[in-house]
């Protein structure tokens, strides 16, 4: 569905070259729920953009749905499907209306478009606001509205550029559930961008994490945290002296009292860790075990934490 090689894209800012995308190769197959994970100014926005034919890249290839995005941006926008982070719909028009001209637009015939609008507003539970202006909506509300845009068209491929970011947990969870709902009904191919961690934890089955402008890591989440970050063990022992002597034998880091390991497998490694540490005469007040998240992956890579505040936009 996704062909990309050595895509970049280099901004003007004051004369000053920016390089926001510095050479992506993505593939994505049909079918697939792919999240460009990142922190702010990352480049995950602005690797959509360029997929979706919004922003011509300064160098590389793209082929979307079976088109350059270069040589044919037309037959890339009849086949996708774009869900930016502004709100996509009018204040002039009511809900139904709004999509049903949204169909026009590509071509569907009148009946034709009615008929999608309302399979659509049933779909994403949109009836009850058919007839209600979107200005009207909540935030939660005019998400669905957007995707059900996004949609109008029946796409083999979606985009949705961060779509939950700006709302509150309970309508962030609502928006996922439609989203795979959607999915199910329609087998529709989906990649989003998020820097919400625990939203490609959980729904993406495939993890693209990008990091000043390129692809850092590529693979499930799982994969990912197994093979960059790995499992971790937390103890605390009585004495300072004892936590130095605790970090040496299982090769960890030392806290004031507190050490840290990283391992493979946790729940197998505490045993034989508490074991060694009692026969070498060390007291262990409490342990833990924690599985890794992908911000650890992220702080494995990098050396910082995915949200770090201080990331420039």
């Amino acid at each position: 569905m996704i062909h990309a090689r050595g895509l970049t894209r280099v901004f003007k800012v004051k004369k000053q070259a920016v390089h926001a995308v510095r050479g992506i190769d993505l593939d994505v197959e049909a079918g697939r729920l792919v999240a460009l994970l990142g922190p702010n100014g990352a480049g995950k926005s602005t690797t959509l953009r360029m997929l979706t034919t919004l922003l011509p890249p300064t160098s590389g290839t793209a082929t979307v749905a079976g088109h350059d995005v270069a040589r044919d941006p037309a037959g890339v926008r009849a086949r996708i499907g774009y869900v930016g982070q502004r709100t996509s719909a009018g204040e002039n028009f009511r809900v139904r209306d709004e999509l049903v001209t949204q169909g026009r637009c590509y071509g569907l015939g009148t009946r034709q478009a009615a008929a999608r609008a309302d399979e659509l507003l049933g779909l994403l539970d949109l009836e009850p606001l058919a007839a209600r202006l979107p200005g009207t909506l909540s935030g939660g509300q005019r998400r669905r509205l957007d995707i059900a845009l996004g949609l109008i068209h029946r796409p083999d491929l979606l985009f949705l550029d961060e779509p939950s970011t700006g709302l509150d947990p309970k309508s962030r969870a609502d928006i996922w559930q439609h989203i795979l709902r959607l999915r199910e009904a329609y087998g529709t191919t989906l990649v989003l961008t998020t820097h919400y961690l625990e939203e490609a934890d959980n729904m993406a089955e495939r993890v693209v994490i990008i990091d000043n402008g390129r692809i850092i890591a590529d693979g499930t989440a799982e994969q990912l945290k197994n093979d960059l970050a790995g499992d971790h063990i937390t103890i605390t022992t009585s004495a300072e002296e004892e936590a130095r002597r605790a970090a040496g034998i299982g090769g960890g880091d030392a806290e004031g009292t507190t050490v840290r390991l990283r391992v493979p497998n946790a729940a197998a490694a505490l045993p034989d860790y508490l074991r060694a540490l009692d026969g070498s005469g060390i007291k262990v007040t409490t342990a833990e075990t924690a599985r890794p998240t992908l911000d650890d992956v992220f702080l494995a890579l990098t050396g910082r934490s995915i949200t770090d505040d201080d990331i420039p936009a």
